[in-house]
């Protein structure tokens, strides 16, 4: 049951992108289709869950006092977690491009930009910092990287639904795309009165 509570709140009560902001550019820019926000958000689930499994074990066996070193080196944990989420991306790039191609030029530029997504990162480090139980800090990642899916994907159906639709010119584009995403915010404050307990 704690896994589950864990999961829903990372999801839907403590989103990402609508209650933390993170990972506002990929959330914004890639948005504009399904097809293209549903592979976005795969993707995003796949190297925040696997960047979250292989930072959670290098900052246990070296970084951490009790480590592997004996020394206290958390200091080092961003610079170690963005070479390892620079390494899983660019192995995600290259499976992309080899294996479905149409996914690769749909998400174009937004594909290596997962690397400086702070979402990624922000996952890992919270991870690193606020559970010692790797179980609980998975449950965590699967729940974050489900609701940026489940917010990106949103995003984009609403825009799809809005693109026929006749807006004031001066609220065409990018300005009819942040009132969206304040709306969808403020609809997810509803979750914060779950009673999960």
């Amino acid at each position: 049951m704690e896994f589950i509570v864990i999961i829903i709140s990372a999801a839907l009560i403590s989103n990402v992108v609508l209650s933390r902001f993170l990972g506002i550019c990929a959330f914004l820019g890639v948005s504009n289709k399904v097809e293209t926000a549903k592979g976005m958000g795969i993707a995003v689930i796949f190297v925040i869950m696997m960047a979250t499994a292989v930072t959670f074990g290098i900052n246990t066996m070296f970084l951490e006092k009790t480590g592997v070193f004996g020394i206290d080196l958390t200091y080092l944990q961003t610079i170690a977690f963005i070479l390892v989420i620079a390494c899983l991306v660019q192995f995600l790039e290259m499976f992309l491009k080899k294996f479905i191609p149409s996914l690769y030029k749909a998400l174009g530029i937004y594909l290596p930009l997962i690397t400086t997504n702070c979402a990624v990162l922000g996952v890992a480090l919270t991870v690193a910092q606020d559970y010692s139980n790797f179980a609980k800090g998975m449950a965590y990642a699967l729940g974050t990287s489900g609701g940026f899916c489940i917010s990106i994907i949103l995003m984009a159906s609403i825009r799809e639904k809005i693109e026929g639709n006749d807006i004031p010119e001066s609220f065409k584009g990018k300005p009819i795309v942040l009132i969206i995403a304040c709306l969808m915010a403020i609809a997810f404050t509803g979750f914060s009165n779950l009673n999960l307990g």
